[in-house]
């Protein structure tokens, strides 16, 4: 289950979304560095997953916004504790790292 929600942009993708829904492009301009095959993976796995909605748009061109269902916005609290865990053990984090790779040599 945990492969569904934790892995590298579900957490970034739907903190972007979870205040309003966004087409795809606002989606790509926040999230620095994910491609558009990353996104447009993790958006249909997000929306298979019922975390996402993705609704076509009556406009010219056609435009599609993604926005967060109830069960995606049941992960807010959640993800607020691990974020917050992790600005709180990221240092600590970081030494141990250097410890370990200080003893492999």
């Amino acid at each position: 289950m945990l492969e569904k929600i934790a892995d590298k942009w579900t957490i970034m993708i739907l903190t972007v979304i979870c205040p309003k829904p966004s087409r795809f492009n606002e989606i790509k301009r926040r999230l620095d560095g994910i491609t558009h095959k990353s996104l447009a993976d993790a958006l249909k796995r997000l929306e298979r997953n019922g975390l996402v909605t993705r609704t076509v748009l009556p406009t010219a061109p056609i435009g599609v916004e993604y926005a967060i269902t109830p069960l995606g916005h049941s992960l807010k609290q959640p993800f607020e504790a691990l974020c917050s865990w992790a600005l709180k053990n990221g240092g600590e984090l970081e030494a141990a790292c250097m410890r370990y790779d200080q003893g492999k040599h």
